[in-house]
Parts: C-alpha cells; sequence; structure tokens
C-alpha cells in the first residue's frame, strides 16, 4: 500500500518527482506544523494513500512538505496558505485543493488517478496510527506560530489501554464547550472523520492490535471479505470516542460507516453480509474499474 512520503529539502524532492513516469500522479501536500488544519489533512491523506496499492511502476504518490522548512519547493508553488494539496501529473499541476474537506481531496485523487479500488487486487491496505484534531479552515503562512498542545494520537498503543469498562452514557453535549471544542465544532469534526475514507472503522485500537473481542471480530470480517478501509482508534482521542456515539446515536464500538453513513457495529454488519454477499463489493480489492461509483462521492459536506 501507498504511505505519504516526507519530503525534509529541494533535492528529495526534485529526485523524487524526477523518477515518476508521466502518467503517476503526484499528491503534493504542504503543511505547517502549527497549523491545527494540517493535523486534520495528515489524517485525511495517510488514510487515502493506504487504500492505493503499490504498483510498478507506481501508479500514485504521496509526498509530505512542511511549506516553510522546504521553502524553496513552496515558492514554485505559489504557497501562501495550508494545508494546501497539488496534484501533478508529467511536472504539470492538474489541480489543487485548500481545506479540509476530506471529499474533495479524495475526489480531485480519484478524478486524476481513478478510484483505489480499480488498482491490481491484493491485500486490503490498513491505514496507519492516525493523529487527529478538530478541523479548521485553512490557516495563512503568514499567520503566526502557535504553540502544539494536543495528544500524540495512537503513535504509541501503550498510552491507551482498554477501559474496564465502556461508560453507558456519554457526556452532555447540548451547550457550551467538550474538551475545549464546542458542540458544533466537534461535530464539523466527526462529519470530516466518518468521510476520511470510503469505508471508515471507529475501534478500539489498531487492525494490528485490536483491543477488544468485537474490534478483532470486525477486522477480521473486512480482511476476510477483501474490503478497503480506513480506521480510527478511538482509544486515542476520548473526544471522538464520546462525541460519535452522540453523532451516530450509536452507543457502543465499533462502529462502520460508508459513504460518510452508519452502517452499525459487528452484529449488524454480521448481517448485511449473510444477507447479501456482495455487500462492500464495490469497496474490495477485486472490485473492477467498471464497477459502480462510490457511495461517498454522492455525500458532499454541508
Amino acid at each position: 500500500m501507498n504511505t505519504v512520503i516526507p519530503i525534509t529539502s529541494e533535492g528529495d524532492f526534485d529526485s523524487q518527482t524526477a523518477a515518476l513516469p508521466p502518467s503517476c500522479l503526484a499528491i503534493i501536500y504542504f503543511h505547517a506544523p502549527w497549523a491545527e488544519p494540517c493535523k486534520q489533512m495528515s489524517t485525511i491523506l495517510n488514510t487515502l494513500a493506504s487504500t492505493y496499492p503499490t504498483t510498478s511502476p507506481p501508479q500514485t504518490t504521496f509526498l509530505s512538505l512542511d511549506a516553510e522548512e522546504v521553502s524553496d519547493v513552496s515558492e514554485r508553488y505559489d504557497v501562501t496558505q495550508v494545508p494546501l494539496v497539488v496534484l501533478q501529473k508529467d511536472g504539470q499541476v492538474v489541480e489543487a485543493v485548500t481545506g479540509t474537506d476530506a471529499s474533495k481531496v479524495r475526489n480531485a485523487v480519484e478524478k486524476h488517478a481513478g478510484s483505489p479500488s480499480a488498482g491490481a487486487p491484493g491485500k486490503a491496505g490498513l491505514p496507519p496510527a492516525q493523529n487527529v484534531t478538530k478541523p479548521a479552515p485553512s490557516q495563512s503562512l503568514d499567520e503566526p506560530s502557535a504553540p502544539h498542545t494536543n495528544g500524540s494520537g495512537a503513535a504509541d498503543l501503550s498510552k491507551y489501554a482498554p477501559s474496564a469498562s465502556d461508560p453507558a452514557t456519554a457526556p452532555e453535549y447540548s451547550s457550551g464547550e467538550v474538551n475545549g471544542a464546542t458542540k458544533e465544532e466537534l461535530d464539523s469534526r466527526l462529519k470530516e472523520l466518518v468521510k476520511a475514507a470510503p469505508v471508515m472503522l471507529f475501534m478500539k485500537g489498531t487492525p494490528s492490535a485490536p483491543q477488544c473481542g468485537f474490534s478483532r471480530q470486525t477486522v477480521s470480517m473486512l480482511r476476510e471479505k477483501g474490503v478497503r478501509y480506513g480506521f480510527f482508534n478511538i482509544l486515542a482521542d476520548d473526544e471522538v470516542r464520546q462525541g460519535l456515539k452522540e453523532f451516530s446515536d450509536w452507543p457502543t464500538f465499533p462502529q462502520v460507516y460508508v459513504g460518510g453513513e452508519l452502517v452499525g457495529g459487528l452484529d449488524i454488519l454480521k448481517e448485511e453480509f449473510e444477507n447479501d454477499s456482495e455487500f462492500l463489493k464495490d469497496y474490495s480489492v477485486h472490485a473492477s474499474k467498471g464497477g459502480p461509483a462510490a457511495p461517498e462521492q454522492q455525500a458532499q459536506p454541508a
């Protein structure tokens, strides 16, 4: 599966792009570590990259640049705000996307590279552990730096031992702030997260290290069916863990979303596959290029 490649110098960028065949789509991500919106975009791109298979020659490549550290490259692309995602083929820019709209980024990549399900069959790629913060508008590079005070997300899973019990009720979000975020801000964040990949799994732990039996069974089922999916470790972010219960009106985990819409938990997923052997076939690594469009393309954010 593809990963987002960090670029640390102009020479590194030139050598990476020069080695690409003319048909390869380069997804070039300009960010700044102090800009909160970039943390949301990093999640989106890491998840999206992991759904595209690694091929030879490469069909897609994802590159990540600190816009201020690699300023020579930023000047070439006239970068004035971050996050900025530039799509390039054969040295020519074909599209650019600013902001943290997951649908816009995914649709732009699929427009120029095709759906990931159109790639060569193989094992479903699993996205890496994610570090997520609430979304915000694009941020100008001229704005002053702000200290990063958020946690490290799911990078160190040893910090997130499974809970002895899951709270039966979530905190009240009817008014005021939730861990520093208003209900509106949290809802906006969750709307983007559930669409970060065509099939999104919110689970306890990660696919390689599930932290509950239900999550383990869900991962096993998706792997058995060859479904490509993104995931979010809810133990890494309590704001998402509690907020998603009210957002989805579904009190337990795991939760599976398709095209930004809730399918349900493990039991519902089992029923769907039992009732329809081709459920989620469109998101399988074996899906044909001529298959129907993925539902997430029809669900645009408000």
